[in-house]
């Protein structure tokens, strides 16, 4: 039969603006078109299993060849009859799933035909699609022809120039790309379709290269469990770029996910974007999927395939909806089970993952009750017993403190450990919110805020003969100290090498930063800051009469030299509690230090 004359037709769109949109704003790279191409033959081909029930998808094969200029794709799928033709390649958008006759069970398919082509504009200047029909085997091949320039040309074919049904797609590269070169091709082809159900290869017109991976590794027999763990780590090597420390097997049946996650060998921060490769229907549709486990597993890479959750646009990331939410819920629950069995059944690698990321664990059990009671145990926090798990803490310190911050607990720490006081540092991460969790999973515990006046109270009082005699020194220590609106007493504790200890609490902080900034502002606002004053308890400077220094100092019979050692003893509390210096703060260790340089310079 001799070839028809060609008819000409123009699409309605402005092409070249589309191929604009589609690159620089739909796309993250032209090199997706590899990806659309392969999504069209994979489709094809399912369409023509689902006509014939006698065509077997798996033993089908997607042959590429490509030399750097021209690149051609050819898939023994559906075909197109020229209506369909006209129908699915000449309307923008219009895709051969929303063909009834075409599509069957729209689950089965990966993406839509015409966008999908389309988008191979970003990288050709010239797409021939060659394509016969194998539901209706009279109809003659037939050729689609397209330019940049937004025209195209369809025309019926001899037999002999497409024998069988299925379709052959060429493209010609743009002048100056080099997206169609046979290496570059061939990666790109494994990339995204290594575990497409179906066989593909790619080739320069010579002998081709299998790039199919499949089954997935995951899904794969082996041997034994050391074998599919050492292949499974392999592959996280060479894909992932890291030695997991262990892997978590995933399988969610309602939405269609299987797979494994990766834990991380290193430390990451919470706030760190993660990057989890994505396989919608084995065609790899991202690899910086960030929304696809809930924020606690930072700890986790996956690598799954889904058949179920639904693409964005660009088919580059998941679309965050009800179902993803459903997805990421059932992740999250069976990460948690690995937790919970490595608890239960294997405890020297739940010691190394916690020494990795103890962190990720205690914002995970801060919100599940059962989580918190298994893993406990495991759980150090630091406290004035060293760093310990809370219920052996417990056991030994009723009631047990928790310091609102770091600097609080260090402030306090060496005293509170001397004196027998169970404070725990509750300025970590997290940290605060476990202990005060800590009654409800045993109601016998007792958790307080720890206040100065705990400390305070644990201190021995001088008796009455040293105190009077220590009052003129006391009076004039107050006097010195005045000015930076600390009280100055004396009590006996240990550790004796511990001259002074500095207690302050938040209302008194928070008093003393009303007063400053009420003395920088205008009259304005320090009438505001001056209504809103409170008679917050002063901090405290306590001398320690068992160190041999503070009793030195407490008898030098000059006030000024007692006064400037006075002050020497604050500013050494001060730096030991972590506590920021404030602008009197550091005029008056700056006088002390002068004052005793001066001191000891004098003839």
């Amino acid at each position: 039969m001799v070839e028809t004359t060609p008819t000409s037709h123009t699409f309605q769109v402005d092409l070249r603006g589309l191929v604009d949109l589609l690159s620089h704003h739909l796309y993250s790279s032209p090199k997706v078109y590899v990806r659309e191409l392969l999504q069209n033959a994979v489709d094809a081909i399912t369409a023509r299993a689902q006509a014939d029930p006698g065509f077997e998808p798996g033993s089908q094969h997607v042959a590429i060849v490509a030399d750097g200029r021209r690149l051609r794709i050819t898939d023994p799928g559906v075909g197109l009859t020229l209506e369909e033709v006209h129908k699915l390649l000449a309307t923008i958008g219009g895709s051969s799933k929303r063909d009834e006759e075409i599509e069957g069970a729209r689950r089965d398919f990966l993406g839509q035909f015409g966008i999908g082509l389309l988008a191979c504009f970003t990288v050709a200047s010239v797409i021939t699609v060659t394509s016969r029909s194998a539901k209706d085997p009279a109809a003659q091949p037939v050729r689609w022809t397209a330019r940049d320039d937004g025209s195209y040309t369809v025309t019926e074919v001899p037999p002999g120039d497409h024998p069988e049904p299925g379709t052959t797609v060429e493209l010609e590269a743009r002048r100056g790309e080099d997206w169609l070169q046979p290496k570059r091709v061939a990666d790109l082809a494994r990339e995204y379709g290594s575990l497409l159900p179906v066989r593909i290869t790619v080739s320069d017109g010579g002998t081709p290269v299998d790039v199919s991976e499949t089954p997935p590794l995951w899904e794969r027999e082996h041997p034994t469990p050391t074998a599919r763990r050492l292949a499974l780590n392999t592959y996280c090597e060479q894909v992932l770029g890291f030695p997991p420390l262990d892997v978590i097997d995933l399988d969610v049946p309602l939405a269609g996910i299987k797979g494994v996650a990766y834990v991380l060998p290193h430390a990451t921060s919470p706030s760190t974007r993660p990057a989890h490769r994505v396989h919608l229907k084995r065609m790899l549709l991202t690899s910086t999927a960030d929304n696809l486990v809930p924020e606690w597993a930072f700890f986790v890479r996956c690598v799954i395939d889904t058949d179920a959750l639904r693409p964005t646009a660009s088919r580059e990331s998941l679309y965050d909806d009800e179902a993803l939410a459903v997805a990421r819920d059932a992740i999250g629950a069976q990460i948690r089970e690995w937790i919970s069995r490595l608890a239960a059944e294997d405890p020297h690698r739940l010691e190394s993952f916690l020494a990795v990321h103890e962190l990720g664990v205690k914002a995970l059990a801060r919100h599940d009750a059962e989580l918190l009671a298994a893993m406990l145990p495991w759980l150090r926090f630091e406290t004035t017993a060293g760093h310990t798990n809370l219920p052996e803490f417990a056991r030994t310190h009723q009631p047990i403190y928790l310091a609102s911050s770091v600097d609080e607990y260090r402030q306090v720490a060496p005293i509170a450990a001397a004196q027998g006081i169970g404070v725990v540092n509750g300025g970590y991460t997290y940290d605060a919110e476990l202990v005060q969790a800590l009654p409800r999973l045993d109601p016998q515990v007792k958790v307080e805020h720890l206040q100065p006046g705990v400390i305070s109270a644990s201190l021995d009082p001088v008796d009455t003969g040293t105190e009077l005699a220590l009052r003129p020194f006391l009076n004039a220590a107050r006097a010195r100290l005045d000015s930076v609106d600390v009280d100055v007493v004396v009590r006996e504790f240990n550790p004796v090498s511990v001259p002074a200890l500095l207690l302050d609490d938040r209302e008194s902080r928070r008093e003393r930063q009303r007063a400053e900034a009420e003395a920088e502002a205008d009259d304005l606002w320090g009438g505001i800051l001056a209504s809103i004053k409170q008679h917050a308890p002063r901090a405290q400077l306590v001398l320690n009469h068992r160190n041999p220094t503070v009793r030195r100092i407490s008898a030098i019979d000059d006030p000024q030299l007692a006064g400037t050692a006075v002050e020497s003893l604050y500013g050494q509390a001060l730096l030991m509690s972590h506590r920021p210096l404030r602008s009197a703060d550091t005029a008056l260790l700056n006088r002390s230090f002068m004052n005793l340089l001066e001191h000891i310079t004098q003839d």
